[in-house]
This record gives C-alpha cells, sequence and structure tokens, in this order.
C-alpha cells in the first residue's frame, strides 16, 4: 500500500490571514506541520494557491503544488493536487493533513494508515474519547458514533448520542463519547468521486463535509487516536499552542 500526503493551505483566513506562514518556536506552522508528517509518509506536499506559502515550503527544503484559489474546502484542494502527483507518483490512498496542525504526530497518521488494511476502507478519519464536559458539548468540536466495525454512523455539532434519564453532569460516566479529529485518508480512486458529490441536506444542516459522504453511501472507517490535535485558527490558539510547548 503506497500513501502520499497532502497539505492543503491557503493564506487567506477571516479570523488569521497568513496562519500557515506564523511562527510557532521560530519556524512557521506549515514548516511544523510539514515535518512531522514526514516522520509518518515519505511522500509530502504542501497544496497551496498562494506564492509566500509556496516559497516558504521550497525554502525549508518542501515540495509544494500550486492550485486554484476558488476550491471551497481542503478536501477540493487536495483532489486537484493529487490528480497533478498521480502523473508521476503511483499511490493507493492520500492522506489530508491540515496546515494549521502542527502537532500532527506519527501515531495518528499511523493510525490512519492501518485502517486500510481493511479492503473496504474508502475514508479514513481519526476520533478521540472526550473526557471533558467543555469538549463534550463544544459545538465547534464535531462528535461522532461508530459501529462495533468502527465504520462511522454519524457526525454531529450536538452531544451524541443523548442520554435519556440522566442530568448533563453526568453524561460522561454513563457513556464513552467520541470527539472527532479532523485527519482523513482517501483511497486514490475515491477522493475525486466525492469531490463531485452536491452539498447534501445533513452537511447543509450541520456544516460538516463528511456528512455529504454518508449521505451518498461512502463508508468512513474510524481510528482511536489517544493524542490530542491542537489546530490554530486564531492568534489566541497561536498563543495556547506556544504555551503548549513549552510545558511538553
Amino acid at each position: 500500500m503506497k500513501f502520499i500526503a497532502i497539505i492543503p493551505a491557503r493564506y487567506q483566513s477571516t479570523r488569521f490571514p497568513g496562519k500557515p506562514l506564523a511562527l510557532l518556536a521560530d519556524k512557521p506552522i506549515i514548516r511544523h506541520v510539514y515535518e512531522n508528517v514526514q516522520k509518518s509518509v515519505e511522500q509530502v506536499w504542501v497544496a497551496t494557491d498562494d506564492e509566500r506559502i509556496a516559497k516558504t515550503v521550497e525554502d525549508f527544503g518542501g515540495k509544494y503544488i500550486m492550485t486554484r484559489a476558488d476550491h471551497p474546502s481542503g478536501t477540493d484542494r487536495c483532489a486537484e493536487a493529487a490528480k497533478v502527483i498521480s502523473k508521476s507518483i503511483d499511490f493507493d490512498v492520500i492522506i489530508n493533513i491540515q496546515g494549521d496542525e502542527p502537532f500532527v504526530c506519527e501515531p495518528q497518521l499511523d493510525a490512519l494508515k492501518k485502517c486500510f488494511e481493511d479492503p473496504n476502507t474508502e475514508i479514513a478519519t481519526l476520533v478521540k474519547e472526550i473526557d471533558s464536559d467543555e469538549v463534550l458539548f463544544n459545538p465547534n468540536r464535531p462528535k461522532v458514533v461508530f459501529n462495533k466495525d468502527y465504520y462511522a454512523q454519524l457526525f454531529s455539532r450536538s452531544t451524541i448520542p443523548y442520554i435519556r434519564g440522566k442530568e448533563q453532569k453526568d453524561w460522561l460516566n454513563a457513556h464513552r463519547f467520541f470527539a472527532h479529529l479532523g485527519m482523513y485518508a482517501y483511497r486514490a480512486d475515491v477522493l475525486p468521486k466525492i469531490t463531485q458529490l452536491t452539498p447534501s441536506p445533513l452537511e447543509l444542516a450541520e456544516s460538516l463535509e463528511q456528512l455529504r459522504w454518508l449521505e451518498n453511501g461512502y463508508r468512513i472507517k474510524i481510528a482511536e487516536t489517544k493524542f490530542e490535535s491542537i489546530g490554530i485558527d486564531t492568534p489566541q490558539d497561536l498563543m495556547q499552542a506556544k504555551n503548549f510547548l513549552i510545558q511538553k
């Protein structure tokens, strides 16, 4: 099984313009992501529409693909980049890692790769068990439920499942809940197909693109990780990431 990794990264961001180039421990965030991904996947590219990001990647010895600027999601940007890469390299699976995840780690990526030992896996993603009410009831931390074979049944910004007959403060003691971590891997023939799908009712309701895939019959394999993923969406998140590095 041959894996490649693509890191979609754009400069424009409403809450934090230029965040892939923001410095964390004297390195741009995009470099942290790239170097951590390389610990698990040999072939890594940054997919970007911005020359500043491309120049930064080139300067630290990384590879990049220039993509269109009008992609609605990182998945679509990955698909364009994968099409270009496929002209010169054979691969079976594409791993999509957000360009604002500087603490992505080797065990997370290895868990995603292991999902494809199951020949029925079309798409794979990560979950982590929830251990705080702050995450459990936070609509910005999507939750997921999955079946006994570790295939996703539903993602939601709501807390799922609902625990009947118990106060919310007791829910964590009554059930294991899982938060979704936004890393994906796709079989090479599946990625272009899912980018051609039109937005679905559940996706529009929740603003979660993976619901489009479920509604169209694609199977999403779940891998559990014990490692938290810390994304950087705002300058405040960057300060928290710096504090996290100090504490490590």
